[in-house]
């Protein structure tokens, strides 16, 4: 298991559009936090030794024991990604954040240089201060995921966000003063026309700040969501399918001049900044996740941690499992999985893992300009990725992506 993903739930309030797994709170329980996540990963390593390292059991130790860090070490078990998302990890103060690495990587390193490990926290801008991003830096992170959302005051206020877009630029100076070259800027895209945001200039003021990385998500609607409940009662209208591809195009034309190069669906960045822990999702690697609503995957089952912090909380402090479910996928769902997520890339799906003949609608995506053959791989342009679903449907015949 080489990719670790921890889920910090803690916001100090809930963004209009997001129907993720959180907890509200003034004040983060960081103590009671930091000793859930270790007491889970000891049960983990004692009850599913395989979620934690699949490999070879060290010499003397049979399947079932609990591994101490030196076994699971001298197993094959170090990582090579560490990511901190939320929630906002940034809430976290940067002692408990120190705490979770120290034990973290001593736990699952693969060698003595940490900086070989990519860790990233997500961060609000609001939460970096010049003397919390140093302390970041000490305790291991090396790339942050600055949540920006838009460059627009107006817009953020809407977002129910926490900053203003002056502390998105002074948070990327902070961190750059603190060391990191590593930053990712998340921006959303497609938002209801009577908001009357200027994309292209959002884009614009994103490549100013030079960001290693760029991730881009187009706005959805989600049921029991602010954003749904105003758009039942006709306060605003919901994102509109036509400005979802005009807006989405537009970034792509827009990062290329800049020097970014989209490399999966949503995300961009500069030559060697990819995200090395997204993309072991994108190519099906194993995964372990630790924290409430934290998933996990070791290409055969896909498991999922109980989702609110309380319940959680409860099951740790009882010693039992943390797991709400398991799905075990079929082949045929390993399959389809596999061939969706190849087409989300630029590496793109291998034709021998076609039909063969080639099913007729590639042709026909050629010809429209909605992929192309290169290398042997069938690779969707931007166009294609906009009807990356109906695409999967013309190749399997199925009625709808994973």
């Amino acid at each position: 298991m080489r990719h670790l993903y921890l889920h910090v739930p803690f916001c100090q309030r809930r963004c209009s559009y997001c129907d993720f797994s959180i907890a509200v709170r003034k004040q983060v329980p960081a103590r009671e936090y930091v000793d859930a996540v270790l007491a889970e990963l000891q049960f983990v390593s004692a009850s599913s030794p395989g979620w934690v390292n699949p490999g070879a059991m060290p010499r003397g130790c049979r399947r079932g024991d609990p591994l101490s860090s030196t076994q699971v070490s001298q197993a094959g078990g170090g990582i090579e990604t560490l990511y901190l998302g939320g929630g906002t990890p940034s809430l976290l103060p940067p002692e408990a954040i120190s705490a979770l690495l120290t034990s973290l990587l001593d736990a699952f390193r693969a060698t003595s240089s940490r900086d070989a490990v990519e860790v990233t926290l997500e961060a609000n801008p609001e939460d970096v201060k010049p003397e919390i991003a140093a302390a970041w830096r000490r305790a291991g992170v090396n790339r942050v995921s600055l949540g920006a959302q838009s460059f627009d005051d107006g817009v953020l206020k809407w977002m129910h966000r926490s900053h203003d877009a002056t502390r998105i630029s002074d948070a990327v100076r902070a961190l750059r003063a603190a060391g990191f070259d590593n930053i990712s800027l998340d921006l959303i895209f497609a938002l209801p026309v009577e908001l009357e945001r200027d994309w292209a200039r959002d884009l614009d003021l994103a490549c100013s700040l030079q960001p290693a990385h760029l991730s881009l998500y187009g706005l959805t609607v989600e049921e029991r969501t602010p954003l749904a409940r105003w758009i039942s009662r006709g306060a605003t209208a919901a994102p509109d399918d036509d400005r979802y591809a005009e807006e989405y195009l537009l970034a792509h034309s827009r990062l290329a001049a800049c020097g970014y190069h989209f490399y999966e669906v949503s995300n961009a960045a500069r030559n060697g900044h990819r995200s090395r822990h997204n993309s072991a999702y994108w190519s099906g690697q194993a995964y372990l996740g630790l924290g409430p609503a934290a998933h996990s995957f070791d290409g055969r089952a896909r498991r999922w941690n109980l989702t609110g912090w309380e319940s959680y909380r409860r099951a740790v402090a009882a010693g039992q499992p943390t797991v709400e479910a398991e799905e075990i996928l079929t082949e045929e769902q390993r399959e389809l999985e596999q061939l969706y997520l190849a087409l989300r890339t630029t590496a793109g799906l291998p034709v021998t893992a076609l039909y063969r003949p080639l099913p007729p609608c590639t042709a026909q995506w050629v010809s429209r300009g909605w992929a192309e053959i290169r290398d042997q791989r069938l690779v969707c342009s931007p166009e294609g990725w906009l009807r990356l679903d109906a695409l999967v449907r013309d190749l399997t015949g199925t009625q709808g992506a994973v």
